[in-house]
């Protein structure tokens, strides 16, 4: 049985979400910064973790303006 990546605890079929190729807990699959409960598929990632597409990914890691 695999373990989440986020709580490290084993992960059962009936609670799972896959994303990102591994098997999470529904609750634990959220965004790093801003804690948002994320869907599969539905997110960025970065250095293997979770991040909402905007507000969080785009301005931690999204161009930025030189002026």
């Amino acid at each position: 049985m695999p373990n989440c990546p986020k709580c490290s605890k084993p992960v059962y079929h009936a609670e799972k979400k896959t994303s990102m190729g591994v098997d999470w807990h529904a609750t634990c699959l959220k965004c790093e910064k801003c804690k948002k409960t994320l869907q599969p598929g539905q997110h960025a990632v970065h250095d293997n973790k979770p991040y909402c597409h905007k507000p969080c990914y785009a301005a931690a890691f999204g161009p930025t303006l030189v002026t």
